[in-house]
């Protein structure tokens, strides 16, 4: 005969190791349990990347595994978008959404995707204005001189972008169209190809994110003539907006984070807390600040609530310009 509390003793420790075990499973499967892929579709050297970096170097630190940058450009932003939308919807693969994203739904009707579905808003990150530069020895100190050079020297002045359908194409597009100008568009691979060559003279100039430009303007590298919102950036305070001279005209970018759709709820809620206390922190408010670039917080919803709204925004800017892929 078994004693008694021989029976019990066993019982117990049995519902003891029945009841820890499920724990230490879940536990472990805890959202990151391995390193997260944070897809920039874009070249490195850009706005996007400084932005990604700064943030992911939070997140590594907060939740205990490397967020790992990984750059992957081409397509207007369309290839690493497209690998997040194909990926498992598991949080371990996201992607940082641009201005590109909501562009490219009235831009490129041959478009493999439909953003909107395919990706599930995380967080938003910061809204900065585009900055027009110039080559240094192009005869232009201002938005008006260049008008007043554009207009004496039709087809003789290259701009440079980031790629077809970027912000800073349709950007130029819309200053061309607004100003009753003309001027041969050139697209790079990504933002700071197309700058080296607005250095070097090969391209007279580009309208540029503030993140990537700001250091070639400060060190006298190359010339800013206006930035393309309506007040002045932190970061360029002596440099007037654009609509100064060309009444109306006015533009930015915006950048954020997604998942693919059907990422758990709680991986998305985790992710914006944390990229939302990452602007609590002073020395990246500092850095966000010195980029020339505005935070945006708040929940996933209503960062999906503002990609809709700029998606009708550049609707209009592509209808206006003109432009659309062919």
């Amino acid at each position: 005969m078994i004693d008694r509390r021989q029976l019990l003793h066993s019982a117990a420790t049995c519902i003891a190791w029945l009841g820890t075990g499920p724990v230490a499973s879940a536990k472990d499967a805890a959202y990151p349990s391995r390193p997260v892929r944070w897809i920039v579709p874009y070249t490195a050297g850009g706005a996007t990347d400084a932005f990604s970096r700064v943030i992911c170097q939070h997140l590594s630190e907060r939740l205990g595994q490397t967020f790992i940058v990984e750059n992957k450009p081409g397509a207007g932003s369309n290839i690493g978008t497209l690998t997040v939308i194909n990926s498992q919807p598991d949080g371990y693969t996201l992607l940082l959404t641009s201005t590109a994203n909501a562009i490219n739904a009235s831009f490129d009707p041959t478009l493999p995707y439909d953003f909107a579905k395919g990706i599930a808003p995380i967080a938003g990150l910061a809204r900065n204005p585009l900055v027009l530069v110039v080559n240094n020895e192009l005869p232009v100190k201002s938005v008006a001189d260049f008008i007043a050079y554009a207009k004496a020297n039709p087809g003789k002045l290259s701009i440079a972008s980031s790629g077809v359908g970027t912000s800073l194409h349709l950007s130029g597009e819309l200053f061309k169209a607004m100003a009753q100008v003309q001027f041969v568009h050139v697209p790079y691979r990504g933002s700071a190809p197309g700058l080296t060559d607005v250095m070097a003279g090969q391209v007279q100039g580009m309208f540029d994110n503030v993140p990537s430009s700001f250091e070639l303007i400060r060190t006298g590298k190359l010339r800013a003539l206006g930035v393309t919102t309506s007040e002045r950036s932190e970061a360029l305070p002596d440099v007037p907006p654009i609509s100064d001279t060309l009444a109306g005209f006015e533009t930015s970018s915006f950048y954020g984070v997604g998942a693919p759709r059907g990422t758990p709820q709680a991986v998305v809620d985790l992710l914006n807390k944390e990229i939302n206390a990452a602007f609590d922190e002073p020395p990246i408010k500092q850095r966000f600040a010195e980029l020339g670039a505005v935070p945006i917080t708040g929940s996933a919803g209503r960062f999906g609530e503002m990609i809709a709204a700029e998606t009708a925004r550049w609707r209009k800017v592509v209808e206006l310009s003109g432009q659309r892929k062919e």
